[in-house]
């Protein structure tokens, strides 16, 4: 149905879109970017304990320039026929060869001078999957891609009261590893609050190998990867089809950066897994039961 209303000039919307003149506002250029998280198993020490894991993050190592030969997310520019989520299919089937993958979008970041081409906004996505399942290659401008071990840590904080509130400045170490190169960066997070507005900021104070402003991108990450944890299933794209519990304890852990007390734990996934008559079989060990997920459990705290 035409749209036949006038606006103050007097013009219809048909006339108004055919004579818009597109360039009558800059237009900054748009990239996506994705964090691929998985959790390994490390080869085993003690034949009697469980496999220690290990976070993990998929970076690419920049062909091109700028940041040439620094690591990088899997990403790239937005093609002006396609939607978000497409480009970032498209990106990192191109640039990693994974495809067939779920991802949320994260975050936008669009700070003024975060990328020395251009005036360019970029929204991130994140997914947990099992790398085990993928067959990473690199590929278009990338010169490699590799996954990194993660840490990240809480290196220092401190509380400022004010007037109308606080200011809370959280100084955090992200390290990014592998057999091939060690990563670093130094983010610090100011959350000011006055009255009832809450105000957050981040700043990377210093970032060694890591290009543009991804090693915040990774820092946002871990965050909200963490805050999952707590009210979705999210853990179980990791899991095999039947698991112990001690399993899946032990993937949460790595992921949180701390031990969890086994009877807090137990009563907080109980709703999430269904219990079998299986057992593991495994030299070595005690037998375990096994569970599996519970596909009829329901989040009720989104």
């Amino acid at each position: 149905m035409t749209d036949t209303r006038l606006n103050k000039q007097g013009v219809t919307e048909q006339a108004f879109l055919a004579a818009y003149d597109a360039r009558k506002y800059e237009r900054p250029s748009v990239t996506v970017d994705m964090l691929i998280f998985t959790v390994t198993q490390e080869k085993k020490k003690n034949y009697r304990k469980l496999p220690e894991k290990t976070l993990r993050l998929l970076l690419i190592k920049r062909g091109d320039h700028p940041f040439l030969g620094q690591w990088s997310l899997p990403g790239g520019f937005v093609h002006m026929d396609e939607s978000l989520d497409d480009a970032a299919l498209r990106e990192l089937k191109e640039e990693t060869n994974i495809d067939t993958i779920y991802m949320e979008q994260l975050y936008t970041w669009g700070a003024v001078g975060r990328d020395p081409r251009a005036r360019i906004i970029s929204t991130s996505y994140m997914s947990l999957v099992d790398s085990a399942a993928l067959n990473v290659k690199a590929s278009d401008d990338a010169d490699d891609a590799a996954w990194f071990t993660v840490s990240y840590k809480l290196y220092q904080e401190q509380k400022t009261l004010t007037e109308q509130g606080h200011i809370l400045e959280r100084l955090f170490k992200l390290n990014l590893s592998n057999e091939e190169a060690e990563l670093s960066a130094m983010i610090k997070v100011i959350k000011t609050v006055s009255g009832k507005i809450a105000k957050i900021e981040r700043i990377i104070i210093d970032s060694q190998g890591i290009a543009f402003d991804h090693a915040q991108i990774i820092q946002y990450g871990v965050e909200r990867l963490r805050s999952k944890l707590e009210y979705t299933d999210i853990a179980f794209n990791l899991m095999p089809e039947l698991f112990t519990l001690g399993e899946l304890q032990q993937v949460y852990e790595v992921i949180l950066g701390t031990e969890l007390l086994k009877a807090n734990f137990r009563r907080k996934i109980a709703g999430m897994v269904v219990e079998t008559n299986e057992y593991t079989k495994a030299a070595g060990h005690r037998p375990s039961k096994l569970f599996r997920f519970n596909p009829n459990w329901e989040n009720t705290a989104e």
